[in-house]
């Protein structure tokens, strides 16, 4: 059995300060990584969270028009000046031409209207800075021998929360600044002329 000298087991004993500086380093840079990947992943469940609210708005206009094909054409709503906005009245029972209410009711939706949040009731249930367009595609037309259904192209915009590409989708454009922050989904909703002859 061979005896080491005192010195060169003094020196194998511990780390030294420089392997205890670079397990730091490696370790912060870990940490770095980590926070920003859980960044990352919030973003991503708000965008996905605002997606969802848009298909219900989608939803909600469509069944709207679907149960009411007279008035059809009454839900179409003017390029500039999409729904969504504060110009729409607060109270929405006053109106009495049901498209006209409808129209209301969803623009109060996309304001976020469905769920507040603190004392001071701010609507917080819907996207950032949603609007609402319905564009018609084909006149409905009851005419007997004509009997063709009405088209309209349903587009609910928001502001994202980064850049991405621009939606092909007109309605909002030029409102969140950069096009790359415009987010937009629509539906086509075809409303027949069943009673026709």
């Amino acid at each position: 059995m061979t005896h080491l000298p005192y010195a060169h087991i003094r020196r194998q004993r511990g780390t030294t300060l420089v392997e205890v500086l670079v397990t730091v380093v490696v370790l912060a840079f870990g940490l770095l990584g980590i926070a920003a990947f859980q960044a990352k992943a919030q973003v991503g469940s708000i965008e996905a969270y605002q997606r969802a609210q848009a298909v219900v708005l989608l939803e909600d206009l469509q069944a709207r028009m679907s149960g009411n094909p007279a008035q059809a054409a009454g839900y179409v709503t003017d390029a500039e000046t999409p729904l969504g906005t504060d110009d729409e009245p607060g109270n929405c029972s006053t109106l009495t031409e049901r498209s006209a209410r409808d129209k209301c009711e969803w623009s109060t939706a996309l304001q976020g209207a469905a769920e507040v949040k603190g004392e001071a009731d701010v609507n917080a249930g819907a996207m950032l800075g949603a609007r609402g367009c319905v564009t018609e595609i084909q006149a409905r037309d009851a005419a007997p021998g004509v009997c063709q259904p009405g088209i309209y192209q349903l587009t609910v915009a928001w502001q994202g929360m980064h850049a991405t590409r621009a939606p092909s989708h007109v309605c909002g454009n030029g409102e969140y600044g950069a096009e790359t922050h415009r987010r937009a989904i629509g539906a086509r909703v075809a409303v027949g002329v069943p009673d026709c002859k």
